[in-house]
């Protein structure tokens, strides 16, 4: 079983360097590791692609650990579980003893990573890239930490070829393609939404849409006004529980919302979140269902 953090983590030992933070937190958690349940399992894998790769490289075997992200394929899910990969602590990582951490681009927090690398861990950062150029690079840095590049390229060709394939299905003339308002969240009854340069923006143009919202970078609260004029034809959303999820009813029914195209036609596309935004080796699986969803199965 993975051990917690307290609150405070790293705050208390702030008179130690973070050598020795390291040192001292390998040192007590190493007889609380957990027995692995492949003998060569020795890799944490931190972010939901990177562990999708590791399992499409025939390496399933080597993971001793992931994250809450990492969820497909199912059975990974038995592992232990270090926490969300933007809120990592060194104990509970360094608890499960890893010999090699992968981890995704932009997992933290920074200082948490610093004590990771000070301890005798190999880490590996894999760059974080939302096109079909980026999932291939993932796929061959993957490869070579695990010491398998020849299966690394053969994954990589046979990706590259579905992307390909489902790309040009989603080839769609300008003029027909439809704006699609990526919601994140309505929590609080606030439209959250991508901008550009985000999974969501990228996953909507590689399967023939347009991002209604292009005026800022990443994911922002928008005001009613603004999503009256980013004027959706769809609202494209994950499928969620809780807090953050929104029934059909619900969602049309919101005053940003209800005078859009997309409630006029109540339009809403769900997906599963780590398919969708994921960007591993399901992406064209992601590209076609979103295509098919938008425009029917004739693209």
């Amino acid at each position: 079983m993975t051990r917690r953090p307290s609150a405070g983590g790293i705050g208390m030992f702030t008179g130690l360097s973070t050598a020795m933070f390291g040192a001292l937190v390998a040192w007590t958690v190493s007889a609380q590791q957990p027995a692995p349940a492949h003998p060569q399992a020795d890799v944490l894998s931190i972010g939901g692609s990177v562990t999708e790769i590791i399992v499409a490289l025939g390496q399933q075997h080597r993971l001793i650990a992931r994250d809450t992200t990492s969820t497909f394929p199912p059975d990974v899910q038995s592992l232990p579980d270090v926490g969300y990969m933007r809120a990592l602590s060194p104990e509970g990582v360094l608890s499960v003893g890893p010999a090699l951490i992968l981890s995704t681009e932009g997992a933290g927090p920074p200082e948490a990573l610093d004590v990771i690398r000070a301890a005798d861990v190999t880490f590996v950062e894999i760059p974080e890239a939302y096109s079909a150029e980026g999932i291939l690079h993932k796929i061959a840095v993957v490869g070579d930490a695990l010491g398998v590049p020849e299966r690394a390229d053969g994954l990589a060709s046979e990706v590259g070829a579905k992307l390909e394939a489902a790309q040009a299905q989603a080839d769609v003339a300008p003029e027909d393609r439809k704006r699609v308002l990526f919601v994140l969240s309505t929590e609080g009854g606030k439209i959250n939404a991508s901008g550009r340069g985000t999974a969501a923006d990228a996953i909507i143009r590689m399967a023939g849409g347009v991002n209604a919202v292009t005026e800022f970078d990443g994911y922002r609260q928008l005001t009613d006004e603004a999503v009256g004029l980013a004027a959706p034809d769809v609202i494209l959303m994950m499928k969620r529980s809780g807090d953050h999820a929104a029934e059909n009813g619900d969602l049309f029914a919101m005053p940003a919302i209800r005078l859009t195209p997309a409630a006029e036609t109540r339009s809403v596309v769900r997906m599963d979140g780590l398919l969708m935004l994921g960007f591993g080796p399901r992406t064209a699986d992601a590209v076609i269902a979103l295509q098919q969803a938008l425009y029917g199965q004739s693209g």
